[in-house]
């Protein structure tokens, strides 16, 4: 397969896997895949939420019950979502946990929790995805990092560790697959509209004022903000395009 089609942000012929799709950011890069005519199956733990967003999603989406912490069955995930749709070509590194508290009070357990899921968890899948695209010439893998990979946000030291290592993975990995076909890219969400950020605002109406207050657009963003910059960077139209990250935060990333 290569990247030529008459409409250059079409993802038709496509196959996405997504961690943690089955709700939040997640579900919103599934949302746009699909809408731009990929097949995708989506992953988690908890097998009642994919069920629901599968049957929102549609035909063109199945899932798959999986912990990307269990390293040993990722390849096996990934060997039978292809025995039944085919070559993958796209696998989104979303899946996520998260600890918040004062950085003194963390536990060396708890900070081997939090980079288990985000960085080796997801550098685990992205080997073995690689592996496959790789011998076709051909695939594209987005890590999700965060604002807390580009500056400092209080009590999370574990999250941010994680999403600053996913940056430099990125730019590591692309050096390495890119001669072979493969794209390594990130996106940074900002504040996204998410049942644990509603619920977080809600029971803290004076944070939601501090973030809006950082934020040059005044709002807050949506899943689908970064379920469309996720689909554009894995369509054709960004063939070009490797080892970088796109902030999507409003412009909460800029500095006023």
């Amino acid at each position: 397969m290569t990247e030529k089609s008459t409409n250059p942000f079409s993802l038709e012929g496509q196959l996405g896997l997504i961690t943690g799709g089955g709700t939040g950011i997640g579900f919103g890069i599934a949302q746009a895949y699909v809408a731009q005519g990929a097949r995708v199956v989506i992953t988690g733990r908890r097998e009642e939420l994919l069920v629901e967003a599968v049957a929102q999603l549609g035909p063109m989406a199945d899932y798959r019950v999986h912990d990307v912490t269990q390293y040993d069955t990722t390849e096996s995930l990934i060997e039978s979502i292809e025995a039944q749709y085919g070559p993958l070509t796209s696998l989104v590194n979303n899946a996520g946990n998260q600890i918040r508290r004062a950085a003194e009070d963390f536990t060396e357990e708890e900070m081997q929790q939090v980079l288990d899921v985000h960085l080796v968890g997801a550098f685990s899948m992205s080997r073995h995805a690689a592996r496959r695209m790789m011998e076709r010439g051909y695939g594209n893998i987005l890590y999700i990092a965060s604002m807390a990979s580009l500056f400092g946000i209080p009590y999370v030291s574990a999250y941010a560790a994680a999403k600053t290592a996913h940056l430099g993975l990125v730019r590591t990995l692309a050096t390495e697959w890119s001669g072979r076909g493969v794209r390594i890219n990130a996106i940074a969400p900002g504040w996204i509209v998410t049942e644990m950020s509603r619920t977080a605002f809600e029971n803290n109406p004076e944070r939601k004022a501090k973030v809006l207050g950082r934020t040059p657009m005044q709002q807050l963003g949506e899943p689908e903000d970064i379920g469309w910059t996720a689909a554009f960077l894995a369509s054709p139209a960004a063939k070009f395009i490797t080892g970088t990250c796109i902030p999507v935060d409003g412009g909460a990333s800029i500095g006023f």
